[in-house]
């Protein structure tokens, strides 16, 4: 009958249903890939990229077919569900003695939890009284790009830091607190809090959200702004001049923002 959805083949929902199970359990193979040789961070890249792969293959079109904003949505949630696990399990895999619940970033703060309850009811009345601003996929797919950027780069900031990676600003340097340079450091200063930057605003505009566009581009952009300043001043007490040499050859990555100045 026109219009209607394709039919879904018997039994398939259930064997979707159990490879999703499978995949979920198969990160129980982690320690076999360790065993076999390979080093930690090899061995979860690996088993990422496999993972996604699978979950392409898996989820292709034209299985399931829903209206645009559905996908937009999905994207988001899919966003929004890796980059608080992966902080978790990158803190895991290189900083373990800073270990704790709190690595998720899930309470970071009451703004932070704000902005998100923000977004999603911008996005529902929206998608209730304007449908047609949750139609431009060419937007969406940008804010897509932004995210992936985002999330790439501030893995491997975390990644490249090691055990020098913290999610709260140091007070005291500790005997094994070096100043990292190289990698994505020698790209900018703060290249974790670049990839939060642009990851935050490229979940709304994934979602097709105008008015928390705006607002998030603001709110992070100072947030980032005190959060520089605040850890340089920190980074100057630890390591002197060093950083003070450093500052001034590699920038900060974030627009409009130089960091603490410095009287001489």
């Amino acid at each position: 009958m026109a219009g209607c959805a394709a039919r879904v083949p018997p039994g398939s929902e259930a064997r979707l249903s159990l490879a999703t199970f499978l995949l979920g359990a198969s990160v129980l193979a982690l320690p076999l890939l360790t065993r076999a040789g390979l080093q930690g961070r090899t061995g979860l890249a690996l088993y990422v990229a496999g993972l996604n792969a699978l979950l392409l293959l898996l989820y292709r079109p034209p299985r399931y077919q829903s209206p645009t904003s559905f996908l937009f949505l999905n994207r988001y949630v899919c966003s929004l569900s890796l980059f608080h696990y992966s902080e978790y399990l990158v803190t895991a895999v290189n900083n373990p003695k800073s270990l704790s619940l709190d690595s998720f970033l899930l309470n970071h703060s009451l703004e932070y939890t704000v902005a998100a309850l923000s977004s999603w009811i911008e996005f529902t009345l929206e998608n209730i009284f304007w449908p047609e601003l949750k139609q431009i996929t060419w937007l969406s797919t940008t804010g897509l790009l932004m995210v992936v950027f985002g999330e790439c780069l501030r893995k491997a900031a975390m990644f490249t830091a090691g055990s020098n990676f913290n999610h709260v600003v140091q007070s005291e340097k500790s005997d094994t607190h070096t100043l990292v340079t190289s990698g994505v450091y020698a790209w900018f200063r703060h290249p974790s809090y670049v990839g939060w930057f642009y990851w935050s605003i490229g979940t709304q505009v994934m979602l097709c959200n105008p008015i928390c566009g705006v607002v998030y581009a603001l709110t992070v952009w100072r947030f980032f702004r005190d959060r520089t300043e605040e850890e340089e001043i920190s980074l100057i007490h630890f390591f002197g001049e060093e950083y003070l040499e450093y500052k001034k050859r590699v920038p900060t990555g974030l627009p409009f923002i130089k960091g603490v100045k410095v009287e001489l």
